[in-house]
Formats: C-alpha cells, sequence, structure tokens
C-alpha cells in the first residue's frame, strides 16, 4: 500500500500546527516553512498524477481498514487532477501573500491556510460521502479565519453571511448522508454505487431524497443559482490572496457534483433517472446569465470579479448537466481554465486596491505600475470572458460541442453567447475607467503617490498568466486527457473493484490503455 497518496492530505495536517507552535512570532520562518510545504505537495500531487495519467486507480486504506468498513483515500485521474490544480494555484496565490504582504496583516494566516489546503485535498482524495463532509466541515472553519483575517466590519459581516449559507448546507448534508445510511448501510462510494443499482423500484424514496439533497448541497457550494446569494459579498470582502485560493472552492462543489452522480447516481440509474436534467441545466444557464449580468452591473472592480466567478460556475454547471462524456470533459477542461482566470483577477484587483486606494469603477488619476497592471488585466479579462485566442475560448468551443446535439441546444448556445458578450462589454467598461480614462485625470502634486506593487506580486499574477497561456498552447494534450478522464468516470469498474478490492480489478486493462 503505498503512503504517497494519503501525503496531500497529511503534510499540510502536520506544517500548520507545526507553525502555530515553532514559529507564531516568527514570520520569515512561516513563510518558509509554508512556500517549502505548497512547494513539496507541488511534487508529491505531480507524481500521483502522473501515475494516475494511465488509468491505474490507487487505494490507501487508513489503518488498513478495508472499504467499506475503514476509512479510504483514492487517487484516481479525476482527483490526482484536482489535488494538482489546487497545489499549483495555492504557490502562486502564496507567493501573493507574502510579496505584498497580506500574510502578516493577521495572525495564523499561514496555519489557517495549511488547514485549508488540508480541506481541500481530502474533498477531492477521499472515497467516502461521510469523510467529504468532514473535509468540508474542514474547509469551513479555515476559510473563515481565512476571511476575517486583517479584520474588518464588512469583513466580518460577509464571513458570518458566509458561515451561515454553508452550516445549511452542512445540515442538508448531514440529512442526505442520514437517509443514505439508513437505505444501504454504508458511505463508501463504491459501495454505494453497487447498493443503490439493488433497490427496488418501488423502494426508491429515501435515496431519491437523498439524491437531492446531495445536488442541493454541492449546488451550495458550486454557487449554483438559486444557492449563490452568499458568494458575491464573501469573495468582495475577502483578502485578496483568500480569495484567489477560494476559486478551487467552487470547483469542490462541481467536482463532488461529477464524482457523486457518475459513480453512485449515474445518468443511466432507474433510481434517479431524469434528476439531473431536471433543474440543473436550467440552473446553470441562469447562473451564467445572472453571473456576466452581474459582471456589467457592478460598481466596484472586486465584485465584478465575484460575479464573473458565478458566471464561470454557470459555464462549468451547463458543462456537466449534460452528464455525457463530451460534456463532462469538456467542463473539466473549463474547470482549470476558469480557476486559473478567477485567481488571476482576485490578485489584480488587490494590485489596483494597493495603488489606487479604492476599487470604485470612477475615473481617478492613475495608478502606480498602470501599465503592467493593465497588460495582467487585459489578458486575465480576455481569458475569462472567452475572447480568442486564450483557454476561455477553447473551453467555450468544447462546451458549444457537447451541448450541440442536446434538446435545450438552442437555449444553451443562445444564453452562452449572450452572456459572453455582455461579459465582454462589462470587463471593457472597467478596464477603461481604471486603466485608460484615468490617463485624462490631472495628478495633484502634493498629493502622496502610492506605492507601486511588489515585484514578487507581480512575478506571482505572471506566474498564473503563464499557466492561463500554457493551457492555450497544449488544450489539445489537456482535453484528450480529460477525454479519458472522463471515459473512466462513466466506466467506473476499474474504482470500484480496486476500493472493494473485488475480483477484475486488474483485469481491466481495457481502461489503461484506450488511448
Amino acid at each position: 500500500m503505498s503512503h504517497w497518496v494519503i501525503l496531500p492530505v497529511v503534510l499540510p495536517a502536520i506544517l500548520a500546527p507545526f507553525i502555530v507552535l515553532a514559529a507564531r512570532y516568527h514570520i520569515g520562518i512561516q513563510r518558509v516553512l509554508s512556500v517549502a510545504g505548497v512547494a513539496t505537495l507541488i511534487a508529491i500531487t505531480a507524481g500521483l498524477a502522473w501515475q494516475a495519467a494511465d488509468g491505474t486507480v490507487t487505494l490507501y486504506q487508513l489503518g488498513d481498514w478495508a472499504a467499506p468498513f475503514g476509512i479510504v483515500v483514492v487517487a484516481d485521474r479525476l482527483s490526482t487532477m484536482m489535488v494538482l490544480l489546487t497545489a499549483v494555484l495555492a504557490l502562486f496565490v502564496l507567493l501573493y501573500a507574502i510579496g505584498s504582504g497580506w500574510d502578516a496583516r493577521g495572525r495564523h494566516f499561514h496555519a489557517l491556510y495549511q488547514f485549508q489546503l488540508m480541506g481541500i485535498m481530502g474533498a477531492f482524495l477521499t472515497g467516502d460521502l461521510f469523510n467529504l463532509f468532514v473535509f468540508f466541515e474542514v474547509l469551513l472553519i479555515a476559510s473563515y479565519g481565512l476571511m476575517i483575517h486583517a479584520g474588518g466590519n464588512a469583513r466580518l459581516r460577509a464571513g458570518v453571511q458566509y458561515v451561515l449559507f454553508n452550516l445549511l448546507g452542512s445540515t442538508l448534508f448531514l440529512f442526505a448522508l442520514g437517509s443514505l445510511y439508513a437505505e444501504t448501510g454504508t458511505l463508501n462510494m463504491a459501495d454505494l454505487s453497487q447498493r443503490v443499482a439493488l433497490i427496488a423500484p418501488e423502494a426508491t424514496v429515501g435515496i431519491r431524497i437523498a439524491a437531492v439533497l446531495l445536488l442541493l448541497v454541492f449546488g451550495i457550494k458550486a454557487a449554483v443559482v438559486p444557492l449563490h446569494f452568499w458568494l458575491p459579498s464573501s469573495y468582495a470582502e475577502a483578502p485578496a490572496p483568500v480569495a484567489a485560493l477560494f476559486a478551487i472552492m467552487t470547483k469542490v462543489g462541481a467536482y463532488a457534483i461529477i464524482r457523486v452522480y457518475t459513480l453512485v447516481f449515474p445518468p443511466d440509474l432507474s433510481v434517479t433517472e431524469g434528476l439531473h436534467g431536471l433543474w440543473l441545466l436550467p440552473a446553470a444557464l441562469v447562473s451564467l446569465a445572472i453571473g456576466m449580468v452581474g459582471v456589467l452591473a457592478a460598481k466596484k472592480l472586486d465584485r465584478l470579479v465575484a460575479f464573473s466567478v458565478i458566471g464561470s460556475m454557470g459555464m462549468v454547471m451547463v458543462a456537466i448537466a449534460l452528464f455525457s462524456p463530451l460534456g463532462i470533459a469538456a467542463a473539466l477542461y473549463y474547470i482549470i481554465h476558469s480557476t486559473l482566470a478567477a485567481a488571476t483577477l482576485f490578485l489584480i484587483t488587490d494590485l489596483v486596491r494597493a495603488s489606487r486606494g479604492n476599487l470604485q469603477l470612477t475615473v481617478t488619476p492613475p495608478i502606480a505600475g498602470a501599465a503592467l497592471t493593465a497588460g495582467l488585466f487585459f489578458v486575465a479579462a480576455i481569458a475569462m470572458t472567452g475572447l480568442p485566442p486564450l483557454s476561455g475560448f477553447v473551453g467555450k468551443l468544447l462546451i458549444l460541442d457537447a451541448a450541440f446535439d442536446t434538446p435545450l441546444a438552442v437555449w444553451t448556445w443562445a444564453i452562452i453567447l449572450s452572456a459572453s458578450l455582455i461579459s465582454v462589454i462589462g470587463f471593457a467598461r472597467a478596464g477603461s475607467i481604471v486603466f485608460w480614462k484615468a490617463q485624462s485625470v490631472e495628478i495633484d502634486p502634493e498629493a502622496e503617490p502610492a506605492p507601486a506593487p511588489s515585484p514578487l506580486s507581480y512575478a506571482a499574477v505572471g506566474g498564473l498568466v503563464l499557466m492561463l497561456i500554457l493551457l492555450t498552447v497544449f488544450a489539445g494534450q489537456v482535453h484528450r486527457y480529460t477525454t479519458t478522464m472522463a471515459a473512466q468516470l462513466f466506466a467506473p469498474d476499474v474504482y470500484i473493484s480496486t476500493v472493494l478490492d473485488t475480483p477484475g480489478k486488474l483485469s481491466d486493462a481495457t481502461d489503461k490503455e484506450d488511448h
């Protein structure tokens, strides 16, 4: 049994208390430990992704207790891709927090950051629904501490709202888990997939209730309309590095929907037939429309970026709601893109705040480092709005192609294209006010100039922009990989046999090499 699989969870779990106990008064040591920990996470998760690339599913049994009785961690293509994405994002965000000095504005930033990574990594790697709930709660506790980092009444109010909505989701999650356990006697996802399929049609009421509740819970995490109200204020008021890291948080909800509704409640399961398309696709289309209208109507740059996250999640959920291999493959590509693009925009917003003093979309004198900041904003805005040639355009084409033969193809195409146009107008308006029109305002010679952002801050943002460019350059290879990933998700025999240690797990050479 390989112990490498559990390391993405264990490493930040050990590092966080060590930072609190041994380096709580030494910010320099905290920074070194935190950066070293995240860099190590990248190496570990890259190794796990490489191992899973050929279709291998790796199982780790805590305490050597076999599933479904013990706690298991499972690494397949999907989970390893998500943990690698999280680690890469975390490094650039952490570097920005250090370069901008955000980490020194309150206590325990680095410890909370590591706990946050522990929760995210655990949510992606767990093979058990109850432990998914546990890691959701770890996420909630750590993210609340990060949200109110550096204090302030507005940040505290947004943090309370964030916690209340997520506690509602946690309560619904417990109800769903109780229903599932009462009906099946297990919460291991591989075991659930077999037991749910055996339930007689006349005894499926409890299962259908649990499936609907889980969809609501994951919809809250993914900020799908009408469960999105917590996101705009929470993300806009959070410290910029925290909001940038939160770009992966909504993807936890999307990941959970993909995992549970391809493994436990697949589209061809009669027990939950029609559940996926009943409201998920319409809700996703409305989320996309509301998010992009919010971009156009925003009066502050941070809220504009927050609404763009809702819109991008709407785009992801449109692809997921198709529940086809083409749709899931497109969704996975767009998840990578939207995570990097949203994080980049949140950090650029902080560059503007540091030099400008406020984020109101009103004309003010030019900001320090305006040319470089404007260039980064221009690239990130192109990516987020889906204009060519960057990865957002590629991802949008993949989603449109996946929706081409569906019953709601006309509505899907119309809303996606209209929302894209609206987002272009919204971002162009914001960029022209903040950067272009500012050049016509005279600078007060007596006013003290704002300090320019640090080189490390620019390097962190530039690193994320570089990731977006690489995602575009290698779009073909990435999409081929997400296509094989989707094929593995819709044929989960290897996953199930590996987790439950049943005969046939080694006989499936088909998944290991349908490339």
